[in-house]
């Protein structure tokens, strides 16, 4: 007998016929004796649905500002539907189920309004009531503030809800379920011939989820990294009677195949900043990076260069296209206390990233990858690398171009 935790996506709960398929999935896995607890997400489209009515209310000036403390509660309560629908449907199955929200479990977070960090999940009820035998149906991607109130964890937070429980419960794997059946060297959508991977390091997962893949949150891979717990990566669109090998995110150790590069990412939603003739001198990039800082914009990929006047630089980074606005502004009202005498800006850039763990180990990695790229007439604006990573920022227009070029000279294609 196994602990397992299953986590279902928005699209795997869409509509009442989708969540009856889950309930049979986890039915199955039930009646193998195994405890069972189950994560799902708001059904496919309601949780937009939802911040569209804050978006919308927001705009009564009567209202002020004064909806921070209570969007967390209009959002949440998406998942806390899904979470009673599959519960009456696995009980229509003939299995004993119950729904569990954030605050019952309780799963303590942060105050931080819309992106709260998990601090603490208390299991000795919930732990207890599966030892009973009940299928333990939770609302992710929700939890309970200080203050007492329902909190959220930001886009893609049920999947770190259902890692920090399986940690919490000691569960032996966290088993993800989307509308893709694995984890592919790439886009499949972009590269048809992409390969599933039957399994992948947390080290590569995590690089590939943080330049742009959209299999697993970020977040999600660091907690299982951290404590060595096994993730699956599945589909939900198969049959209960089919196979569904999926993906295994597992520790380096346990990975016997002989590959340099696992996967290409890439991210469309990047902009480059360029600051030109800074004081060449040293803290001036640490001024920049304590500007974006304190405006809670993440930067990205820094280069510095000498600038053609004597004495100074010109530094050049990247940030999310969403933050562009933003960053205009607080580099411009600071303008003085950096020490720059002009700025560009992009918004047509993607970044284009290789991952492997294979890398560590291998030479020629950097010019296989830039041959590829010349050869396609691809111009690189930026340079980016990590121990098992190289990223580069090129024209958004010659993302899908890229992809399939990196795809085929790093031999990822299906076999």
């Amino acid at each position: 007998m196994a602990r397992i935790v299953m986590k279902f996506g928005g699209t795997s709960v869409a509509n009442l016929d989708r969540i009856r398929r889950v309930a049979a999935l986890v039915a199955r896995q039930h009646a193998q004796g195994n405890e069972v607890a189950v994560v799902v997400s708001a059904m496919s489209g309601e949780t937009n649905r939802l911040v569209g009515f804050v978006d919308d209310i927001s705009d009564d000036s009567r209202l002020g500002g004064a909806i921070d403390d209570e969007y967390d509660a209009i959002v949440a309560s998406g998942e806390q539907v899904t979470s009673g629908l599959l519960s009456i449907a696995l009980r229509r199955q003939g299995v004993n189920a119950r729904s569990w929200q954030g605050w019952q479990i309780p799963l303590q977070t942060d105050g931080t309004h819309a992106s709260a960090r998990i601090k603490d999940i208390e299991t000795l009820a919930f732990n207890q009531s599966l030892k009973d035998g009940i299928v333990g149906v939770v609302a992710g991607f929700q939890g309970i503030s200080p203050l007492g109130r329902v909190s959220t964890l930001g886009r893609g937070g049920s999947d770190t809800s259902a890692v920090a429980l399986a940690v919490a419960l000691k569960a032996d794997r966290c088993d993800i379920y989307t509308d893709v059946d694995g984890v592919y060297t790439t886009d499949p959508r972009i590269v048809p011939e992409a390969r599933r991977l039957n399994r992948i390091a947390f080290e590569e997962m995590l690089e590939l989820a943080s330049q742009g893949a959209k299999v697993l949150q970020t977040r999600s891979v660091e907690l299982a990294m951290n404590n060595n717990l096994p993730i699956r990566v599945l589909t939900s669109f198969r049959g209960v009677d089919e196979p569904n090998p999926g993906t295994l995110v597992c520790s380096e150790e346990t990975i016997m195949e002989e590959r340099v590069v696992s996967g290409v990412a890439f991210s469309r939603d990047e902009a480059q900043i360029s600051l030109l003739r800074l004081s060449d001198v040293p803290g001036v990039v640490a001024r920049v990076c304590g500007v974006m800082a304190d405006a809670n914009i993440s930067v990205d990929m820094i280069v510095q260069g000498t600038s053609r006047r004597e004495d100074s630089a010109n530094l050049v980074f990247t940030i999310g296209r969403r933050d562009l606005e933003k960053t205009l502004s607080a580099l411009e009202e600071n303008k003085g206390k950096i020490g720059f005498d002009g700025l560009l800006f992009n918004d047509k850039v993607s970044k284009v990233s290789v991952v492997g763990i294979g890398m560590r180990s291998h030479a020629g990695v950097a010019h296989t990858m830039f041959s590829a790229l010349a050869e396609r007439n691809i111009n690189i604006e930026v340079i980016a690398t990590s121990e098992i990573k190289i990223s580069v920022l090129i024209d958004s227009d010659m993302t899908e171009l890229a992809v399939r070029a990196l795809n085929g000279a790093f031999d990822l294609g299906a076999k």
